[in-house]
């Protein structure tokens, strides 16, 4: 069966019927127990939004602290509590705040936050589906989510603090509740809300990955799919493959520390006492980790590229160079981000010979990135670009991407790798390559498709603003990191001011935490022009882009359903701008061949099939 042409027929005979039977439900059935994925993608936007705040000013705290270490804190003790001492930070919560800014950052923002959004608001618009495959489950995964962030929120307030073992959680420190006070009660409910959290992120995948195989419209085949779906659906097969890796080491972890097990633990003493582990490893843990960390790295960022793909094409009126290169290239970054897990791990004492192995494949998974890198300034390249927020967003990803993965090359080199391994170049690094392009990728696709979620258009002037402040002040926090770990600074310490030769980099870390400050109180801008513009922005018409997809092809405050009466049908890939001998500069997906306005071009071919 060729299941690029599925047909939907169940589907359209019943749409007036569909629509009808959601008119009735409750306020609560439609808005909070909602199985319609156009509200479940708001769902996870607005509580990606809530912890990206959280997380945000967790980094700020502690930013602060590095920036200004003999500046007295006594202004947070409302805040924070016990855990201001003498003026000062505790060391322990300082920690215990790395801890927290990071599971939120990966995880809760730009894994949830990020695809939870983008694929449960785009896979059926885009691919001609009235809705997921299974919209309980889609709620189902959005509540596990739910139900992961009421207990991660509930461990920041414990009176010990929250897990303090770093977003890795190595043991023996996370596997120890009487390590410090962020390895007890803190620690066991981050592992129980990243258990919930994977639940959530299976469901979703599974759902995601049958939507797109069973569900496209009539003529919607897998090489006329635009490259955001593309970029969803090896999204969610990584995560089906790489997610139950890290729910199995959570749960051999919880055994360690409840059941006196010894998976990860062997030969400890504390306080001259030998407890009662033998025979398990921590670095065990590390590589049953780093088998979800590194696919994680794109998990993250793979649909902030399709997101900006579909942009960039959109805003240059071109079409997209090199399709098929593009999701070959994706194809290859997933099949390789599952081989160089170790490279975390060149400092655990592993075998040259094996670390050389993973070096040569860690510089390999540079060359389909590059090839995606190129494809991007190629399609600007004579561009009529538009330079709508939602592409300038698009062109700062690209930027970080190419800027962060250089020093990734550095990285891969084991010999680097090992001096500046837990440093803060490594912070600097991952946090241009993987965090602030997929956070740029994120509010990137809030910019464009905020006409199609709610109807209205956020505020471009204010974009513009948010852009500008947000690029150049991610720059002005993690180029000098590169340069004061290259220095040596180790990252997680929570003072440098007892050591000679970091103390000359007082005044380049006060610069870092004001840019930060700066950065983060940009995002205000945002927040405030996606909260005013939902009720006050200025209306959209249908397709205020002039994009080709489907979802553009539905009415501007579609119901359940998305379409009213039949889908459309496909006849052309997505990426059909600036077309020569047709009246406009777009051609949309569910044009007909010989329909095309006013087309000079009346033997004219399927691109997909004969140019790409």
């Amino acid at each position: 069966m060729d299941l690029a042409h599925i047909s939907t027929d169940s589907h359209i005979n019943h749409s007036h019927d569909h629509d009808h039977d959601h008119e009735e439900l409750s306020w609560i059935q439609k808005y909070i127990f909602s199985e319609d994925h156009k509200v479940i993608a708001k769902q996870y936007l607005f509580m990606g939004i809530m912890w990206a705040i959280f997380g945000g000013a967790m980094s700020l705290i502690f930013r602060l602290q590095l920036g200004f270490p003999n500046a007295s804190m006594d202004w947070l003790q409302p805040l924070l509590g016990d855990w201001i001492k003498e003026g000062k930070l505790d060391p322990e919560f300082y920690l215990a705040l790395v801890t927290m800014h990071g599971t939120i950052m990966v995880f809760f923002v730009l894994t949830a936050g990020l695809s939870g959004t983008f694929s449960n608001f785009l896979i059926p618009l885009q691919i001609g589906a009235r809705d997921m495959a299974s919209g309980f489950l889609n709620m189902l995964s959005f509540w596990f989510f739910g139900l992961s962030s009421i207990i991660m929120m509930v461990s920041i307030f414990l009176e010990t603090g929250p897990a303090s073992g770093g977003w890795v959680i190595y043991p023996p420190l996370s596997a120890l509740p009487q390590a410090v006070t962020g390895s007890g009660l803190g620690m066991t409910l981050w592992l129980t809300s990243m258990a919930f959290f994977i639940v959530s992120s299976l469901l979703g995948g599974i759902n995601y990955i049958t939507t797109i195989i069973n569900l496209r419209t009539k003529g919607m085949s897998f090489f006329r799919m635009p490259l955001t779906i593309w970029a969803f659906f090896i999204t969610a097969v990584i995560g089906l493959l790489s997610f139950p890796v890290l729910f199995a080491a959570a749960l051999l972890l919880i055994f360690d520390r409840s059941f006196g097990t010894s998976f990860f633990l062997s030969d400890i003493y504390i306080a001259g006492e030998a407890l009662q582990h033998t025979g398990g490893s921590p670095v065990l843990f590390q590589h049953l980790f780093w088998f979800l960390g590194h696919p994680e790295v794109y998990i993250v960022l793979l649909p902030a590229l399709g997101i900006t793909s579909e942009i960039i094409a959109t805003n240059s009126r071109k079409p997209i160079f090199g399709y098929k290169a593009m999701i070959l290239s994706m194809l290859a970054i997933a099949f390789l981000s599952f081989i160089v897990w170790a490279h975390h791990m060149f400092v655990t004492g592993m075998n040259p010979f094996l670390g050389t192995i993973f070096m040569f494949l860690t510089l390999i998974i540079a060359v389909p990135s590059a090839v995606k890198a190129f494809n991007y300034i190629t399609t600007l390249w004579r561009g009529n670009i538009i330079f709508t927020p939602a592409m300038l967003f698009s062109i700062g990803l690209v930027s970080f991407f190419i800027s962060g993965g250089l020093t990734g090359i550095i990285l891969g080199n084991a010999a680097a790798d090992i001096q500046l391994h837990d440093t803060y170049f490594v912070v600097a690094h991952f946090h241009l390559v993987m965090g602030s392009a997929s956070f740029f990728g994120m509010l990137a696709g809030v910019y464009h498709w905020f006409p199609k979620m709610f109807g209205r258009m956020l505020d471009d002037t204010l974009g513009y603003i948010h852009f500008w402040i947000s690029f150049v002040g991610i720059y002005m926090v993690f180029f000098p990191l590169h340069y004061i770990g290259i220095a040596g600074f180790p990252r997680r310490y929570y003072s440098f001011t007892g050591f000679d030769f970091t103390r000359s980099f007082t005044d380049l870390n006060t610069f870092v935490s004001i840019a930060a400050i700066i950065t983060f109180t940009a995002q205000f801008i945002f927040v405030f022009n996606f909260i005013y513009s939902i009720f006050k922005g200025r209306k959209a018409n249908s397709n205020p882009w002039k994009s080709n997809t489907l979802e553009w092809t539905t009415p501007i405050h579609p119901g359940h359903g998305n379409w009213v009466g039949e889908i459309p049908t496909v006849y052309r890939w997505s990426y059909d701008y600036s077309k020569p001998g047709a009246s406009e500069d777009f051609i949309p997906q569910n044009v007909p061949y010989a329909h095309t306005p006013e087309s000079n071009l009346p033997n004219e071919v399927d691109p997909v099939a004969h140019k790409h």
